[in-house]
């Protein structure tokens, strides 16, 4: 059997990589040595630096096949809460490291690596990024306290020997949803009320009035949609509530964002006042017309004094003994 020369791998219990010259026959340990090499230039340098590795002579193809990486396409994510991001590799490889990065407009940064060597995360993402779920063929990182910031695109590479890396994407998307803001008022009618329900969220959310008795019933809805500064939508809904008989109910309203979290509001409505015919309901047209009785009272008898002081009052110039003039007053 032929011998050829090579570059040995060698491990001591230091830990110190030592590189020396011998010889062995071509057999499967070449391919073995080949690869423990190439492990430990993964763990020193990274993926890029590994994919040159200087004992293979030409460096593997990077070949991206998101068939075979099982991953969900988009995440959603509250603001505040974590967000988990999973890929699993479908064929058995020989994987040397799974390597988590996010895709940046210049360079696809690391964010966190894993290898039969242990784990690690960036500096510039510790207090953001664990891994949940550490294996050379599934891999799970955790994003905590999920911002605005952290909104992207971002890979899973399984860094494989002698085929390469191959590739999964998954975008986070950062949804925002506040609290929503429910309203019931009267109608025209004592047996209609109007709801309405706003919310402000990012992306465009989504608004369901609820009642809780089967009689009733919503119709005539609208909804408004306001963008504001901030990339934010509010969006109010708006029907009416149509069967009510003096009897109480309660509505709801709820919101939620797409593949993202709901919020739900409720209130109890015991008995809405009927409007008038000018959009007022009897307590307030009772009020207003006190109001306008007392204001009108108050203005006849405003002018009655002033036309009985007219009417009365007597002006006349006398002249003292000095020859001036001073004015009296008489009634």
């Amino acid at each position: 059997m032929a011998l050829v020369p090579s570059v040995l791998c060698i491990f001591p219990p230091s830990s110190l990589l030592q590189l020396s010259l011998g010889v062995f026959s071509v057999n499967p340990c070449l391919t073995c040595i080949i690869k423990e090499c190439f492990s430990l230039l993964v763990v020193l340098f990274g993926s890029k630096q590994a994919f040159e590795d200087p004992f293979c002579g030409v460096p593997p193809k990077d070949v991206h096949l998101t068939s075979l990486i099982q991953t969900h396409q988009t995440v959603m994510g509250a603001v505040g809460e974590e967000v988990n991001f999973s890929c699993l590799l479908t064929e058995s490889k020989d994987v040397l490291q799974v390597t988590w990065q996010k895709i940046l407009p210049d360079v696809d940064k690391n964010v966190a690596t894993y290898n039969t060597f242990g784990q690690r995360v960036d500096p510039d993402f510790r207090d953001k990024v664990k891994f949940k779920v550490t294996g050379l063929q599934n891999s799970s990182i955790v994003i905590s306290s999920v911002t605005e910031q952290d909104e992207g695109c971002y890979l899973c590479l399984f860094n494989t020997y002698p085929e390469g890396a191959f590739k999964g994407r998954t975008c986070l998307q950062v949804c925002e949803l506040h609290e929503p803001i429910l309203h019931v008022r009267g109608s025209n009618s004592s047996e209609e009320s109007l709801v309405s329900c706003s919310v402000t969220a990012r992306p465009a959310p989504t608004v369901t009035l609820t009642v809780t008795q089967q009689h009733l019933y919503f119709s005539h809805y609208s909804t408004v949609t306001v963008t504001n500064a901030n990339n934010t939508l509010t969006v109010t809904k708006t029907a009416v509530l149509s069967g009510l008989h003096g009897d109480g109910t309660q509505v709801g309203c709820a919101v939620r964002v797409p593949s993202g979290p709901q919020k739900e509001v409720f209130m109890n409505i015991t008995e809405v006042k009927p409007k008038s015919a000018d959009g007022f309901d009897e307590a307030e047209c009772f009020t207003l017309s006190v109001v306008l009785s007392v204001m009108a009272c108050s203005c006849v008898a405003a002018v009655g004094i002033l036309m009985f002081l007219l009417k009365h009052k007597k002006e006349s110039f006398t002249c003292d003994e000095k020859g001036g003039f001073h004015l009296e007053n008489s009634f």
